[in-house]
């Protein structure tokens, strides 16, 4: 007994012969850790064990052990003195007599508070750990979906798996001028003139504009679109705001927004800002899982939202600043460039398109002179560089050569002019050109050329491409001393091709090898005229280019051989400003292609187009782009412009003419439009039958 009262186990003694089991004695370090000392243990007072919190099951099995006289060990929660709980592993073990009887018990007690509180602890961890991998994992999906910026769905992607993982319901939020639901990147562009759209193309409920209209301090929402708040805020769905306000907007619009699968679990929203680098871009609204309220978003889910808000963020403001960068590039280098001219006598077409990996302008140009009635000039250019310098560089150079070319007739006495004015303008960037002249001669036409630096133009004639490679010289501004000029009389159906190296130049082949590249597809070129020719090039060469790329195509017709259709690729492609004027353009165009492919019915063609392109003018913006392709059942149009609105059909407007374009374009043609990155294109295609007349004739 004196061994047992001394450990540090607490042990206590227990008689069979009294009721219940009684405890006769304890140790001290049972006092200790029940709070029964042994007086009061001696006095049949103590009721740690028969105080247990034991099932029904766990007490007969005590009983069956104490009736079998067998040890047992079970894990309980005991109640000490003061009442409090602890859990503990009791080991219950008989004390025969001598004669074999048992009458007394020794308990044995394990505290395991300790125990249990370190498993708890680590399980914990263990289980924060799990989530914070969860977490970080959450996000780099995130990231993996901001990839795709053109993604149509990349924020409603988004969303969707805020929803399958730490949410009820979330929505992304942008606001382009007013607040809309946003399933991808791309800003609403402006627009303009009456009857203003608003929201998406199948929402047209008002978007809340920034700063107008709203109680200064008095909207928790306009304050984290104003910047004022950085943190997120909660709103009942069901409270009162004041109309017009952004809470209001998002109490009518959250939770059922298009494309978010559900509606959300509860009416109390957590509205985070999608912040940009000078000002808020949006918000992403959040429903918690179990419908409660900010309170029941733990700390790491917080986080988890403060994250992706933020990376949708800086995301949405690199592409729209890229987007807007890149517009204004080329919309500065098509500034730059000439409108095709119509030179009597001669079949031209030209092309420009920037590299689409270069946000900056681009060094390239082309331009097509009337000098003369019977004189045309034909320049093709590039300056070194990608970058605002090598645009300013082309557009001195480009005015230059242009001012000479009218005053100097020969090529060769232009360029040593313009050598003489370059140096002494000091322009930091180096530059190659071709100059040439093309003069009637009776029933003919002679090229004179001269080159700087540049890559030569192909003569195609007979099937055969010849590189026009006579009257080199140095770069312009590095000519010293006189340059020579080559001359050839060109013959009926001689084609000409001029061409900047991007159209040829690749990084795993080498630039002669794209020479003969283009001298190849030039020599087994079956359409017939500038266009045709100029289309096919590009649709074998100009697939992937990996710089700016620029061509002009000359061809000399043959008066006698009338139209000749062509096996060669239907397709014509034209970049229009955004004028009046480009709607006569784009009807000659149409209709000097319905010629040379051989259709009919190019009346009906003209109108169509004429609508189409009217309609891009007058009510888009930007540049317009129209593209005709044939495609055997009849000829289909294509028109971009960069206003996302879809066209509609009215009955006119009233109290002023127009309003009837489209009702014209469905009497000709099968009609529709898809959304594209730059805005919208319509699209038409004509029915090959004569002009339908109208029952009111």
């Amino acid at each position: 007994m004196r061994a047992l009262a001394a450990t540090s186990v607490p042990v206590a003694l227990m008689d069979s012969a009294t009721p219940g089991l009684q405890v006769v004695w304890v140790n001290r370090a049972f006092a200790a850790v029940t709070g029964y000392d042994a007086t009061t243990a001696a006095a049949g007072e103590s009721r740690a064990l028969a105080r247990s919190r034991m099932t029904e099951q766990e007490a007969a099995s005590f009983r069956a052990a104490v009736a079998a006289g067998r040890s047992m060990r079970h894990t309980l929660t005991l109640t000490r003195s003061d009442g409090s709980t602890f859990p503990s592993l009791v080991e219950l073990s008989p004390v025969p007599a001598a004669d074999g009887e048992i009458r007394y018990w020794v308990v044995m007690l394990q505290d395991l508070t300790e125990q249990l509180t370190q498993a708890a602890e680590a399980a914990a961890l263990v289980e924060a750990e799990r989530r914070e991998r969860r977490h970080l994992g959450l996000i780099a999906q995130v990231s993996d979906l901001l990839m795709d910026v053109d993604d149509p769905h990349a924020l409603g992607e988004i969303a969707r798996l805020l929803c399958r993982t730490v949410v009820g319901w979330a929505a992304f939020y942008l606001n382009d001028n007013g607040l809309r639901h946003a399933e991808g990147i791309t800003a609403l562009r402006p627009v303009t003139g009456k009857g203003r759209r608003h929201g998406t193309a199948a929402h047209t409920e008002e978007r809340t504009p920034v700063g107008d209209g709203f109680v200064p301090g008095g909207d928790a929402v306009q304050a984290l679109l104003e910047g004022e708040r950085d943190r997120p805020v909660e709103i009942d769905l069901e409270g009162a705001f004041q109309y017009g306000s952004a809470s209001s907007w998002v109490a009518r619009h959250a939770g059922r927004a298009p494309g978010v699968d559900g509606p959300p679990p509860s009416r109390r929203a957590v509205v985070y800002p999608v912040p940009g680098r000078r000002r808020v871009l949006g918000l992403l609204v959040v429903f918690p899982s179990d419908g409660g309220s900010i309170a029941s978003l733990d700390s790491s889910t917080q986080t988890v939202l403060e994250l992706t808000a933020r990376r949708v963020g800086l995301v949405v403001d690199n592409a729209r600043l890229y987007d807007r960068e890149h517009r204004l590039a080329e919309t500065l280098q098509r500034a730059m460039l000439p409108e095709q001219a119509d030179v009597d006598g001669l079949d031209v077409w030209t092309y420009y398109a920037p590299n689409s990996e270069n946000v900056q302008v681009g060094g390239d140009w082309y331009d097509v002179l009337q000098i003369a009635p019977d004189i045309v000039g034909v320049v093709i250019g590039d300056v070194v560089g990608h970058d605002v310098e090598a645009a300013a560089a082309m557009g001195q150079l480009r005015s230059v050569v242009r001012t000479y070319a009218f005053d100097v007739r020969t090529p060769a006495a232009v360029l040593e002019r313009v050598d003489q004015i370059i140096g002494g303008m000091r322009i930091p960037r180096s530059a190659g050109l071709v100059l040439s002249t093309l003069t009637r001669t009776g029933a003919g036409w002679e090229l004179e050329y001269s080159r700087a630096g540049h890559l030569p133009a192909l003569l195609v004639r007979d099937g055969v491409a010849t590189e026009l490679s006579e009257a080199g010289g140095m770069l312009i501004g590095f000519g010293s001393g006189r340059r020579d000029t080559g001359r050839l009389a060109l013959r009926p159906q001689d084609v000409l091709v001029y061409f900047t190296d991007g159209l040829i130049e690749r990084r795993d082949r080498h630039l002669r090898d794209g020479m003969l590249a283009l001298a190849d597809v030039a020599s087994r070129v079956t359409a017939r005229d500038a266009a045709g020719i100029g289309e096919e090039v590009l649709s074998r060469l100009a697939d992937h280019p990996e710089d700016d790329v620029a061509v002009v195509v000359v061809r000399v017709p043959d008066p006698a051989a009338g139209v000749e259709t062509t096996n060669g690729p239907r397709r014509r492609r034209w970049s229009l400003p955004s004028e009046p004027a480009s709607i006569g353009r784009a009807r000659h165009a149409v209709l000097r292609t319905c010629e040379a492919w051989g259709l009919g019915n190019a009346a009906n063609a003209e109108l169509v187009v004429s609508e189409l392109v009217a309609n891009a003018v007058l009510h888009g913006y930007g540049h317009v782009s129209l593209q005709l392709d044939e495609t055997g059942d009849g000829l289909r149009i294509e028109v971009e412009d960069a206003n996302p609105a879809p066209p509609v059909t009215t009955d006119g407007h009233p109290g002023r003419v127009g309003g009837f374009g489209m009702q014209i374009v469905e009497r000709l043609a099968d009609w529709g439009w898809r959304p594209s990155p730059a805005g919208k294109v319509v699209w038409a295609r004509v029915r090959p039958a004569p002009l339908p007349r109208s029952g009111r004739d």
